[in-house]
């Protein structure tokens, strides 16, 4: 997998901004970035404070460029910027406060096109790493939400087996147009990992064998999709069983273009989607690379806290490759 997104990498040189420049885990995966030179790390921080960090850790960032938002050059016109893409709900004042953070001001560097894409978290909520997103970069075109998908990879009998599931992190009870909206953005971050998308809406039943709204909604979602005809196929109401398995799929849904060969899940609401994704990381040997955001005009991505800086340089390649 991450051949592949290097490769998209050395052939379209990216900038990703990092909004905890002085963080040590932060430090860590831009060294090495620097040192694999096919993505370029931005720092966001205080100068003195970032190199200082590095020397303790032992982190060469000699030649990366780091950005203080207390002495950026510039501020006065991402603060403009800002006040109008804010127009009628922060004022001048409240702008250039909020610039003086790292995610704000780490945001407003890829509005401005300084950077191409950004990962944060380290130390901020995801609620701070999205908020700023939702504010400034907003939705593409047609998109209302926010998503998240999980990138599940396991070495299986000398074979990798990738699977894409979502949303597990951000939407907590989606209704029908926005699981439309989560698969077909699902099925587009797949390819971009190099999964050619057979989509299930998973539910507690399968084609019918059980009832009420939860397995209507995702009848009906699925139905949705399909009516506009997309690329790639999507099959709906699925139980897992009959999502993954052959032998069942040819007893409940013999027909079916997805059944038992399923690759991309998406789950009815973010109770079934974090608990699916950890009981395939914990119990099937998976790893979960995420959860990447979908539906943002740039590629911006938020890090757990607990993460440690192997898993900050596979993100920022995951990232930047998004674009």
């Amino acid at each position: 997998m991450f051949e592949n997104l290097v490769d998209v990498l050395k052939n379209d040189p990216r900038k990703i901004v990092f909004t905890e420049g002085p963080d040590p885990r932060i430090l860590e995966a831009a060294a090495r970035l620097k040192k694999d030179g096919f993505l370029t790390p931005l720092l966001v921080g205080n100068v003195d404070e970032v190199k200082k960090a590095a020397g303790d850790g032992g982190f060469d960032i000699e030649g990366l460029e780091i950005l203080d938002p207390a002495t950026y050059p510039k501020m006065d016109e991402m603060v403009a910027k800002m006040v109008e893409l804010r127009k009628g709900k922060m004022d001048e004042e409240k702008c250039r406060a909020a610039l003086s953070k790292g995610n704000y001001f780490g945001t407003m560097l890829v509005k401005m096109g300084v950077a191409d894409a950004l990962l944060g978290g380290a130390t901020y909520s995801t609620a701070d790493t999205v908020r700023p997103a939702l504010q400034l970069i907003k939705t593409k075109p047609g998109n209302k939400i926010v998503s998240s998908v999980f990138i599940m990879v396991r070495e299986n009998e000398g074979k990798t087996e990738m699977l894409a599931m979502a949303d597990c992190a951000i939407n907590i009870d989606p209704g029908e147009d926005e699981l439309v909206e989560i698969a077909v953005e699902t099925a587009h971050t797949a390819r971009i990992f190099g999964i050619e998308p057979k989509v299930a809406m998973l539910s507690y039943s399968t084609k019918g064998s059980g009832a009420g709204p939860m397995v209507d909604m995702m009848k009906n979602a699925a139905e949705k999709v399909k009516a506009t005809n997309p690329d790639f196929d999507i099959d709906g109401e699925l139980q897992f069983d009959a999502a993954v398995s052959p032998v069942v799929a040819k007893t409940k849904c013999r027909d079916s273009k997805v059944a038992g060969q399923a690759n991309t899940f998406i789950f009815p609401d973010i109770n079934a989607g974090n608990i699916g994704y950890k009981i395939a990381q914990r119990l099937g040997g998976f790893d979960a690379f995420g959860p990447v955001l979908q539906g943002l005009n740039a590629p911006i991505n938020d890090l757990s806290r607990g993460c440690n800086a192997e898993e900050v340089y596979n993100m920022a390649i995951i990232t930047a490759a998004l674009k």
